[in-house]
């Protein structure tokens, strides 16, 4: 059974594996699709074999392909090759993240499938996407953070070069291939006719560097890192306390004014060096001397209750552990679970998406084994 969702009645036939595809095709299943994971013989998804392990299992396989299910063939076999059109007859959505050309050269690019299917839309997330020179070029997170410009702008100004800390490369093209294939679906709803997506982990990479390409392009200067400081809003950004440290994020000279007095410093927000935005970014580091010889008096506890009770936007910095227990994140149902018959009860990540018509399960189905539901996804084709 699939979750009940707004894409509830919806096929996808997924040839992803790893992460960028997997993570699309576990959005769209937390939205109620049906996911039929088509795998390689024998070996299966690559992530089936990447850790940690809970009793032999990919914790990690697990955590992105809940909910779906799986069908083993090899695409460059007659028998094997019958079943997937088979399932391509009656299926609304082909998702695959091979490099450019893959799919082409097993007899299943854009223009024989639409051809055929001319109702299914297609949704191709790899490294480069299918034009340009890189097209036929492989791909992985990091070789796009690298690219892509992200890594630029990560770390702090003089260190060495620094990997975001979760895979953005793969996730954001994930999610903007999920986006392509819901505006796609509505199309059809209209028009009748499929559709290819083609999205490239390095074009979402330069779709996200927002604040970095508005510098570059008003003044050709080439940004940097900046550490946990914001380029342009300031105060925004980690500042030390006695203990530790505290995010403070105040965007506009009210909040300022308002961070000020709750520091006890209300005479800062009068000096003509902070008066707004535009001179205290010229004197940030001034700010932030001034505003640490406040914050080092008392711990970030202490900091974070004075400062919510002012209604400056404020936060510790959690570790994993601290997150995965913050009440908000309990209220919000966003750690949820299920039940694997070998590896037992695996906590994951839940769905972000609220939708008001739809409840939001604690619980989903397990990630499936390799070719677990062969039997009847086949049984099904007979129907």
């Amino acid at each position: 059974m699939t979750v009940p969702g707004p894409l509830g009645g919806i096929t996808i036939i997924d040839l992803t594996r790893v992460l960028a595809g997997p993570y699309c095709t576990m959005v769209l299943a937390d939205l109620g699709a049906r996911v039929i994971k088509v795998e390689v013989p024998e070996k299966g998804d690559d992530a089936r074999a990447f850790g940690p392990f809970i009793k032999g299992k990919s914790a990690y396989f697990m955590s992105i392909n809940r909910g779906k299910e799986s069908l083993a063939l090899n695409l460059k076999e007659g028998a094997d090759r019958a079943i997937f059109e088979s399932l391509l007859q009656d299926a609304d959505v082909l998702v695959e993240n091979y490099r450019g050309g893959t799919m082409e050269r097993l007899g299943y690019g854009w223009e024989s499938l639409h051809a055929r299917y001319p109702k299914l839309i297609y949704g191709a997330c790899s490294g480069f996407g299918h034009t340009g020179p890189y097209a036929k070029r492989p791909a992985y997170d990091l070789v796009v953070q690298g690219l892509g410009g992200v890594m630029s702008l990560t770390g702090h100004p003089g260190g060495p070069p620094t990997r975001v800390g979760t895979s953005i490369g793969d996730i954001t093209a994930g999610l903007f291939t999920a986006i392509g294939i819901s505006s796609a679906l509505h199309h059809r709803a209209t028009s009748g006719e499929g559709m290819k997506i083609d999205v490239a982990m390095l074009d979402c990479q330069l779709a996200i560097l927002e604040n970095a390409l508005a510098r570059y392009f008003a003044s050709g200067e080439v940004p940097g890192p900046l550490g946990a400081r914001h380029p342009t809003i300031v105060p925004f950004q980690c500042y030390e306390t006695a203990d530790s440290h505290i995010i403070i994020a105040a965007g506009n000279d009210a909040l300022f004014a308002t961070l000020c007095e709750a520091l006890a410093c209300a005479e800062l927000a009068g000096e003509a060096r902070f008066k707004d935005n535009a001179a205290r970014a010229e004197h940030v580091e001034e700010l932030k001397v001034a505003l640490e010889k406040q914050l080092k008096a008392q711990p970030t506890s202490h900091w974070l209750e004075v400062l919510a009770t002012a209604g400056v936007p404020t936060a510790p910095i959690n570790n994993v552990a601290q997150v995965l227990n913050d009440p908000q994140i309990a209220a919000r149902n966003m750690v949820i679970e299920s039940d694997d018959p070998e590896a037992g009860i695996l906590r994951m990540a839940g769905n972000p998406i609220k939708l008001s018509a739809f409840d939001d399960p604690s619980s989903r189905r397990p990630a499936p084994n390799l070719d677990q539901q062969r039997a009847a996804i086949l049984s099904d084709l007979e129907e």
